[in-house]
């Protein structure tokens, strides 16, 4: 069980969104028991860096599986913990500025610029579930910088011309915070949890000695178990297995002549 948690972690980091769904259904089963659910979750995310003048809110798409691990003393108390893979932060329409290139200028001088930041985020939560189902989370949260790009945009003639600068190098590269969630979990299939939850940046995005800017992102996601159905019938049949009576051949009473 080990072992396979720890292998699955390390590819679902490495793979791309699309591979994470795959491997997840292959890993499943063996990575559910009573006390251990595991599962995809995705879903919409609204994001805003503070301090930073933008004319609204980054909405992205977010991807990752989740680890439900429950108490064996009290299954209403878990940890709640995971990595969403795909996760962009940022802010849209910030004010243009200069790419150091007259020609580039020109072109996106009356135009718009849409900053965003990749993380693997990875939260670390207290979760508890009452008896009707609804749930509450709390806990800290780390991001790791995967891509970061500033893009800039302007209609010509209809048309849409884009330009994508690479800003990594001015990013932070951990990010930290709190998050604080709620969500029900419905009793539909193996279970659906549907949670809304904001992530509140602690740790300055951009490097050097400006002024100091934090992530801030609301995520709305449905989680769905991943082989619990499976996990649970041959659990189920290994129990039957050890339930069954088998008497050796001296003691099976023969039939009389």
């Amino acid at each position: 069980m080990k072992k396979g948690l720890v292998l699955l972690t390390a590819l679902l980091c490495m793979a791309p969104a699309r591979s994470q769904v795959l491997i997840s259904l292959i890993f499943g089963d063996k990575l559910n028991s009573p006390f251990l659910e595991f599962g995809l979750e995705g879903g919409a995310n609204f994001s805003t860096i503070t301090d930073l003048e933008s004319s609204g809110t980054n909405v992205g798409f977010n991807l990752g599986f989740y680890f439900d691990l429950r108490s064996k003393k009290n299954p209403a108390w878990m940890i709640n913990t995971g990595v969403i893979v795909k996760s962009p932060m940022g802010a849209h329409s910030i004010p243009v500025y200069s790419l150091n290139d007259v020609n580039l200028d020109n072109t996106f001088a009356d135009g718009s610029v849409n900053r965003e930041i990749r993380y693997f985020n990875v939260p670390i939560l207290i979760k508890y579930q009452f008896k009707n189902n609804i749930y509450l989370k709390t806990g800290p949260q780390f991001g790791l910088l995967a891509k970061a790009f500033d893009e800039f945009k302007k209609e010509v003639d209809k048309d849409d011309v884009i330009y994508k600068k690479n800003i990594r190098d001015q990013i932070r590269v951990i990010d930290a915070g709190i998050a604080l969630g709620a969500g029900y979990h419905m009793n539909v299939g193996n279970g659906l949890n549907i949670t809304v939850q904001y992530y509140y940046g602690l740790v300055p995005v951009m490097k050097g000695d400006g002024p100091n800017v934090y992530n801030r992102s609301l995520y709305l996601t449905a989680g769905i178990p991943i082989g619990k159905g499976k996990a649970a019938q041959r659990r189920a049949e290994k129990e039957a297995e050890l339930n069954k009576i088998v008497l050796p051949e001296d003691e099976m009473v023969k039939p009389k002549k």
